[in-house]
């Protein structure tokens, strides 16, 4: 649905700095640049949801550039709708108005929901101010954004060929009863594969990628990017020496526990005198925020189209949780850890919470956060560089 926009909030807009949501042009002589700024905005990378602007007849200060504004400009920046080098086609409204007193032409782009648009064959994204190229991996961002209503990847059949890839006995003896009413269980006399396949961990005979992921003994022989990096630095930069590092793999339960293990060791604990007699130990960063973190990174990055791992990366003066994929649907760095919810991999989000690995859908940021500010630790800060979420916790002072 088109979302129109004030005059009072073109003026705003066209007062802010150029954005990955605002683009000033002086004149319409670069009709390349327009059309590339057009199919950025209609992109959409952000995910922020709203209407892009390019405003023509402004100066890079905000000065009146003295752009004539007519019907024939009009109609040709119309036309570049049509005119079949953005594909699928976008969707625009252009108006001549007046903001503060200099004319104007205003390009409004709504966010287009199906993603990628290319022009000219070429992906365009806008990152901050600038307009550039799609890398492989925004670009399939942008296919994710447009799947989202269709069967998502980890529910979808992998490449193994039989569920004797999986761990069944496993399986049986431990996830089963976690995700099934043990009376319903007890009761139910179909063979384990119809089990499976109800519980969308098979598909069309073969394990699913999120079964892949979860159950079996050496996922990577299937997806590459299905372990975590762990690396324990001596210093402050990822060029200092490295104190200790891990590479987890192998069933999704094992690899989370290590992960925990790895916590728990580099964990360091501070006396603090509350009064005399008594004495408080507290940790330099509490269990429950590195958890509920590193589980989120798992849970919510992408595995496809990348042989990247989830990564923990702990420094000197900081601990950075970096999950490759970038943010998902409706989530963005203004709502991140509000309550808002979409899940990139639902199936793998029912697995771990089957397996105490995740509460409440929603619920691990905020918890993460309630534990850093009890211990005393700044919040942890979130950033989206380069389609990946880096999450980033520091020592409490």
């Amino acid at each position: 649905m088109s979302e129109a926009l004030s005059d009072e909030e073109l003026a705003a807009l066209l007062r802010s700095d150029e954005s990955d949501r605002v683009e000033r042009k002086s004149s319409a002589a670069d009709g390349n640049a327009i059309r590339r700024n057009i199919c950025a905005l209609a992109n959409d990378l952000p995910g922020y949801g709203k209407p892009g602007v390019i405003f023509l007849g402004v100066d890079d200060d905000g000065g009146d550039a003295g752009l004539q504004v007519d019907d024939r400009l009009l109609r040709d920046l119309a036309g570049m709708r049509d005119d079949g080098n953005i594909l699928p086609l976008p969707s625009i409204a252009v108006t001549k108005t007046v903001l503060h007193e200099i004319e104007l032409a205003v390009i409004v782009v709504q966010p287009s929901f199906d993603t990628p648009l290319r022009y000219r064959g070429r992906t365009w994204v806008r990152v901050g101010p600038t307009v550039r190229p799609a890398t492989l991996e925004e670009e399939h961002r942008l296919s994710e954004r447009r799947r989202a209503a269709d069967l998502p990847f980890d529910m979808l059949p992998g490449p193994a060929e039989s569920v004797s890839d999986l761990d069944l006995e496993f399986v049986r003896e431990k996830y089963l009863a976690k995700a099934i009413d043990p009376n319903l269980l007890a009761q139910n006399q179909r063979p384990l594969d119809r089990q499976l396949e109800s519980l969308r961990l098979v598909s069309n005979g073969r394990p699913t990628h999120g079964a892949l992921v979860a159950f079996a003994p050496n996922p990577l022989r299937w997806i590459p990017a299905a372990w975590v990096q762990f690396l324990r630095i001596d210093g402050t930069t990822i060029t200092n020496p490295i104190r200790h590092q891990s590479a987890l793999d192998g069933q999704l339960p094992d690899v989370l526990a290590k992960l925990g293990e790895l916590f728990r060791a580099g964990i360091s604990e501070r006396t603090e005198v509350a009064g005399h007699p008594r004495e408080v130990r507290r940790p330099d960063y509490p269990m429950t925020a590195l958890l509920q973190l590193a589980w989120n990174a798992v849970m919510h990055r992408s595995y496809v189209g990348t042989n990247t791992p989830s990564r923990v990366y702990w420094y000197a003066d900081r601990v950075e949780i970096i999950s490759p994929g970038g943010l998902y649907g409706s989530v963005n760095l203004e709502n991140i850890g509000q309550g808002a919810t979409s899940h990139r991999n639902p199936l793998l989000a029912e697995i771990m919470h089957n397996l105490g690995f995740a509460q409440r859908f929603g619920l691990g940021i905020p918890l993460a956060q309630s534990a850093l500010r009890q211990n005393g630790n700044p919040p942890a800060e979130f950033a989206v560089p380069y389609n990946q979420v880096v999450v980033t916790l520091r020592p409490a002072p």
